[in-house]
């Protein structure tokens, strides 16, 4: 058995030529167009990239954005001044701080700044909360890429056995919620591992979908997983290679090519998860605009 390929790539293109008509008929009505604000703090190479992927999606969907670029060296102070200026701003409908940020800056208060109305990354606490209780709110972007993902493809959760690796903020803790939530995606039963989690292959071995999202390359064998699962690999890792020309080749958290032998369906790295975070931020985008979620 091979395990079939969830093509990220193609429902990211599929949902933005979507997303791009509603926002033409947005504006044929006389709205000015979405606008996002990105902010980045200091030249991180990785952040500048995914910089560049989310503001080319924004030109396909026809959302207008711009980058404001801050030393490295900018102060908590100065940053979050900045960000109280673009919360007042009526012309800017969503605002998105690039992480991960220079050490001396808490991710944790610059998130908290942003008017939770314009988080359009989902990261707010307000946001995180009314997710937590099911209320209508901006969900975290890759977790909702990973349920478009099983709702294009029929991959059922309700009543499996979900097992999320890795609990930060951003990806896992909001996964595990919205899969067990009482609503139309969810209904699993959800198991959390982290770093500090004991036998990590007990529970892995248990899942009829197994997500991982700790930033370790190849960390799931093929061993570590049940016949017939489901595996979404969220990490994305640069490895020495010196067959490539950049010196590097990217990998996820899973032994892929082993792993593939065994699961029913797979995500690919790259070309797996990231389209559909850029995609959902696009969505979060042209809610925002819209007032959907947060109405005046």
């Amino acid at each position: 058995m091979s395990a079939k390929i969830i093509d990220g790539k193609k429902v990211a293109d599929l949902t933005i030529a979507n997303l791009r008509k509603d926002v033409e008929q947005w504006v044929e009505r006389g709205n000015r167009r979405p606008f996002l604000k990105v902010v980045q703090v200091g030249n991180d190479p990785a952040s500048s990239a995914y910089i560049g992927s989310k503001t080319n999606a924004c030109k396909k969907v026809g959302i207008d954005t711009d980058t404001t670029h801050l030393p490295d060296t900018v102060s908590a102070k100065d940053l979050k001044k900045s960000i109280i200026q673009f919360n007042n701003d009526d012309s800017i409908d969503g605002i998105l701080v690039q992480l991960p940020l220079p050490s001396h800056l808490s991710s944790h208060d610059v998130i908290e700044s942003i008017d939770y109305r314009k988080d359009v990354d989902g990261f707010h606490p307000m946001n995180i909360g009314r997710l937590s209780v099911d209320q209508p709110t901006f969900k975290s972007c890759t977790p909702a890429g990973i349920l478009e993902l099983f709702n294009y493809y029929s991959i059922p959760v309700k009543s499996k056995h979900a097992v999320v690796v890795g609990a930060s903020n951003i990806v896992g803790s909001p996964m595990a919620v919205m899969l067990s939530r009482e609503n139309n995606t969810g209904k699993a039963t959800t198991t959390i591992c982290h770093k500090f989690t004991r036998d990590l292959t007990t529970h892995t071995i248990s899942a009829d979908i197994l997500i991982v999202a700790a930033g370790h390359p190849n960390l799931i064998k093929a061993e570590m997983v049940k016949e017939g699962a489901v595996v979404i690999d969220v990490g994305i890792n640069r490895v020495a290679d010196e067959t490539s020309e950049r010196g590097y080749k990217l990998v996820g958290d899973c032994d892929f090519d082993a792993i593939r032998e065994k699961a029913s369906w797979i995500t690919p790295v790259p070309g797996g998860v990231g389209p559909m975070t850029v995609a959902m931020l696009m969505k979060n985008t042209l809610l925002a605009a819209k007032k959907s979620i947060y109405p005046d």
